[in-house]
């Protein structure tokens, strides 16, 4: 960086646009920074000037220098308002978060704020800091402290009712508690998101993650109806935004139908106009794989789609949790259909004709004996499975339960009877 700075005019930031390397362009911005200035017309060009300085940066990938910059921009943010620094510093914030393998500096970066915004008694900003700060935590997988950081910012934010950033807590909160299994505290924080929602203009991005998060809930109460038409709703949201999230809308909207045994319009939803060319691609692919199993009932066909998109379906948490109990449905009506004609069947022979090792259908008919899916037993020594007759309910029982039940309400009646002839 030279030590000469530039007047911090217009010229200036022409200057920078018309450089012939990105490093120069810095140089100079940087050099306009150091203008000591303090005018109107000098505050709005170092603002231009940060804006485009911090673009260049990100285009570079020079993630540490947009960290030293806020560190440098201290004494400048003294002399603007409040609502002006907040705006610069949540868009050096976005900047670095938009670099990838940062997430370990962005939380660093988020932490180093939250302290200078308490020392500063910047409020306002130190509120959306630390919401953005939860949200790193919570993809870094630390969810407890992610939690602990939220319920007094919670309480804090709920004094000052600020109902949008109330939304975007609320929201964070739910997909926590989602993160940690605990099902009914996400429902009751995604209701309180809505409930803030309602009083409020909430932007469509905003609209369509909380559409998003519904359809996840209720995807996981295997209510796959109700949860298709809120993935549809986040899907017309992002779609109409070009939001990056409107591919898995898309893919979650497919998921419910496959669930629903409703795989053959998996691919009329795939070509329809709506979707088009631009939502083409591998994660698309592996929900017509999954579909294209699913209505062939191959479970053959539905391990090769595991293999080949394996980040799509293992590596997506929600589709994998979904595609678990589909593919033991999946096996269970399998086995039943071919045990169904034997009274008695080697392991092995079951093994051959669903394709799949030994070890592993026995370890399932063991748990489909277990939870009574059929009547029958595992002879282990011979590696046989024998299944028995389904034993008929003899009919007697219920009828003398009848009789019973009958003859308790005669000698009821007689009771009340004998209880007014002697009154």
């Amino acid at each position: 960086m030279s030590t000469s700075y530039l007047p911090a005019t217009t010229d200036s930031l022409n200057e920078a646009s018309e450089a012939k390397s990105p490093s120069e362009a810095i140089s100079i911005l940087y050099r306009i920074l150091e203008n000591p200035s303090s005018s109107s017309e000098a505050l709005r060009i170092k603002e231009q000037a940060i804006s485009n300085l911090s673009d260049l940066l990100r285009q570079e990938n020079k993630a540490e220098e947009l960290k030293h910059l806020l560190t440098q921009l201290r004494p400048f943010f003294s002399l603007i308002p409040k609502a002006k620094t907040a705006k610069i510093v949540r868009g050096i914030v976005d900047a670095v978060s938009k670099i990838p393998g940062t997430s370990d500096l962005q939380i660093a970066l988020c932490k180093e704020i939250v302290q200078w915004t308490r020392a500063e008694k910047r409020t306002f900003l130190r509120q959306r800091i630390e919401a953005k700060l939860a949200a790193l935590m919570m993809e870094n997988k630390e969810y407890s402290e992610a939690l602990a950081l939220l319920s007094g910012l919670i309480k804090e934010v709920r004094r000052l009712d600020d109902k949008l950033l109330l939304v975007e807590i609320d929201l964070l909160e739910s997909k926590l508690h989602f993160s940690l299994r605990n099902l009914p505290k996400a429902k009751a924080a995604l209701t309180a998101a809505r409930t803030a929602a309602n009083a409020i203009y909430v932007p469509p991005a905003q609209q369509g993650t909380i559409d998003l998060q519904s359809g996840i809930l209720h995807a996981e109460e295997k209510d796959y109806k109700t949860a298709y038409s809120y993935f549809y709703e986040a899907f017309e949201a992002f779609n109409a935004l070009e939001d990056p999230q409107a591919i898995y809308s898309l893919k979650y909207m497919l998921l419910c139908k496959i669930m629903v045994s409703q795989a053959d319009d998996v691919a009329g939803i795939i070509s329809s106009p709506k979707v088009g060319l631009q939502y083409q691609g591998p994660e698309l692919d592996a929900m017509k794989a999954v579909a294209d199993a699913h209505s062939k009932r191959s479970l053959n066909l539905f391990e090769v789609a595991l293999r080949n998109f394996s980040a799509q379906l293992e590596g997506d948490p929600i589709v994998h949790r979904h595609l678990s109990s589909l593919y033991d449905t999946l096996l269970e009506q399998n086995l039943c259909r071919l045990i169904e004609p034997f009274s008695r069947v080697e392991i092995g022979h079951i093994a051959e004709l669903i394709e799949l090792p030994a070890e592993h259908v026995e370890k399932k008919l063991s748990q489909m004996i277990l939870d009574k899916k059929f009547a029958g037993t595992l002879d282990q020594g011979a590696g046989c499975l024998v299944i028995f007759d389904d034993p008929k309910t003899d009919a007697i029982y219920p009828a003398t339960l009848e009789t019973i039940e009958n003859m308790g309400k005669v000698v009821d009646s007689l009771f009340v009877r004998s209880a007014k002839i002697m009154a």
